[in-house]
């Protein structure tokens, strides 16, 4: 296998709306960014993916995108990003940005022109489609499109009086989807991410880049349950065109450079991963796949408070482990922008907070692939207790309450659901000190912060000897000094324990046994014999040696045990 930097970095993703605010307007912001540097140099991370920063109307909080070479004024200037990253890479600290090309803002320019005629330039920038007569009621209305229904909730298709077409948003209405079939888009998008990449940022994690390329018929999707709307997804993830648009993009920009991709990819399997990031390099580095991560779906698919099953998550990671080795790279993540926080979904955020971290952080790091740190994660920061919806800002939350109360679902049942899955929960601001709002803001802050701050906070993890952030340092920085971590070929152990998480990584002879508890009660696990003389490389409960082929671990303890090569 290739060693490369990326496959043996460890990627620490900021979302600059909730990490530090510099001038007390109650938004972070770059400099933010700027100022703290040295913590995330301290924890050793070697990659920032930072969430949009670009120009946007905020629809999204970024994600929809009205100039793609210009600073949102709330996080700063273009003269702040250029010393931000001239400052990171002083630090031997990388910047990868949030690429969405998959859609714009209505306001971006391209849009603005696109929706003013149907001869327009700039038309077939994105995808129009004339309405469908049908008949209701013995009378023939104009209905959209197709059925396809919004992630986002609602229809996929907005209508626009202008030209009396409608135009499709797989998310926001202030989100419309670009046309990848024409070529002038995609000539602008490459020209756009060359822009950057001269400037001299280290890659991108590109958003939603599974869905770029539809499926031009744009038929009726399946039905959704709980939902008045088809499912778009059979017709545009992992559409068509993908893997060619993203060829292109490589042979044309990426190619050229020294950098790290990653996809968000929106249903995606393994063998369709194996495209993506094939080892041979034709398109991305590695995948962002979201199996593991929707395994609490349940009947109403996202909007519940129901747990993983343990049997379940491990043959979802093992099928990825072992079916991308020596074909294509993993990225591997708990938390993110998107997810709520994995001590309160995974673990104990309670009893056995900082214990429940420490084990959900060792049994992802010593996967092979490359390790995602999401803002707090290595704090062991919590879910918030949200009230009513008024404290919500996620436009995902916010139209799930009312699409979801409007047919008639209990209001009070559908706030628990979302209060515990609410991507709400991974954008409280980070909880830097116990003095006034964490001391993320001497102002308001844009969304509440987590109460719990007293509690849990960078300062005190700093000046804690056994904190959750100085066991995510020491495994970053076991990472640099064993290759089998990185590396090594992956084996299950007790696949049907409900309780342990055990598996094996060899390489070149060296071997690991990582052994994870989680559950809250103690658990017995038989050590196989090979590693009765294996070295314990790191342990959330001060375990110094193992003397018993029938170990008895505490509540959510975690282990891993190295033997050398012979």
């Amino acid at each position: 296998m290739t060693k490369t930097w990326w496959k043996e970095s460890v990627v620490y993703q900021i979302y600059p709306r909730s990490f530090m605010d510099s001038n007390g307007d109650g938004i972070g912001d770059i400099n933010g960014i700027t100022q703290k540097l040295d913590y995330l140099k301290k924890l050793g991370v070697d990659v920032l993916w930072l969430s949009p920063v670009y120009q946007s109307p905020n629809d999204d909080n970024g994600y929809d995108i009205s100039d793609y070479q210009a600073i949102m004024p709330e996080f700063g200037t273009m003269e702040d990003f250029d010393r931000m990253l001239s400052e990171a890479h002083k630090r031997g600290i990388r910047i990868v940005m949030d690429l969405v090309v998959n859609h714009t803002s209505d306001e971006h320019p391209w849009f603005v022109e696109s929706r003013k005629s149907k001869d327009n330039p700039y038309r077939d920038f994105y995808i129009w489609r004339q309405g469908k007569e049908v008949q209701e009621k013995g009378t023939a209305v104009t209905r959209e499109p197709n059925n396809w229904g919004s992630f986002f909730s609602g229809s996929a298709w907005q209508y626009d009086k202008e030209t009396d077409m409608y135009y499709l948003h797989l998310f926001s209405r202030k989100q419309p989807d670009l046309n990848w079939e024409n070529d002038k888009v995609r000539e602008n998008v490459f020209s756009m991410m060359d822009w950057w990449l001269k400037k001299g940022i280290d890659g991108f994690r590109m958003d939603v880049i599974s869905l770029i390329s539809k499926v031009q018929s744009f038929p009726d999707g399946p039905a959704k349950m709980n939902s008045s709307y088809g499912d778009a997804g059979p017709y545009t993830a992992n559409g068509p065109r993908v893997h060619e648009y993203l060829k292109e993009m490589n042979q044309k920009v990426l190619s050229k450079y020294d950098i790290m991709t990653v996809g968000e990819a929106s249903g995606v399997t393994v063998e369709e991963a194996k495209k993506y990031a094939s080892l041979d390099g034709s398109e991305l580095n590695m995948v962002f796949q979201f199996e593991h991560m929707d395994l609490d779906g349940g009947e109403t698919f996202k909007w519940n408070d129901k747990k993983m099953d343990l049997v379940e998550l491990k043959e979802t990671l093992s099928k990825w482990q072992t079916e991308l080795d020596e074909k294509a790279w993993n990225s591997l993540y708990w938390d993110n922008h998107d997810q709520p926080r994995i001590v309160s979904r995974l673990g104990d955020d309670r009893v056995y907070r900082e214990r429940s971290a420490k084990m959900l952080a060792t049994c992802l790091h010593m996967m092979q692939g490359t390790p995602y740190i999401y803002q707090g994660e290595e704090l062991g920061m919590t879910n918030a207790p949200f009230g009513g919806i008024e404290d919500f800002r996620d436009i995902e939350s916010i139209n799930a309450f009312r699409e979801l109360t409007g047919r008639g679902m209990d209001g009070e049942t559908i706030l628990k659901y979302i209060r515990y899955k609410s991507r709400d929960n991974a954008r409280t601001p980070f909880q830097w000190d116990d003095s006034h709002m964490a001391g993320f803001t001497t102002g308001t802050p844009w969304i509440m912060v987590n109460p719990n701050y007293k509690e849990i906070n960078a300062k005190k993890a700093l000046e804690q000897e056994d904190s959750v952030f100085y066991y995510y340092q020491k495994l970053i920085r076991l990472r640099k000094e064993y290759p089998v971590i990185v590396y090594g070929h992956y084996k299950l152990l007790l696949p049907e324990s409900r309780q342990l998480y055990v598996y094996t990584r060899e390489y070149e002879g060296e071997r690991l046994l990582t052994i994870c508890n989680f559950t809250g009660e103690s658990t017995e696990c038989r050590i196989p014999a090979e590693f009765m003389e294996g070295k314990i490389l790191i342990s959330n409960t001060h375990r110094s040696q193992v003397t018993e082929e029938n170990l008895v671990l505490e509540p959510y303890e975690a282990l891993v045990l190295y033997c050398p090569a012979v």
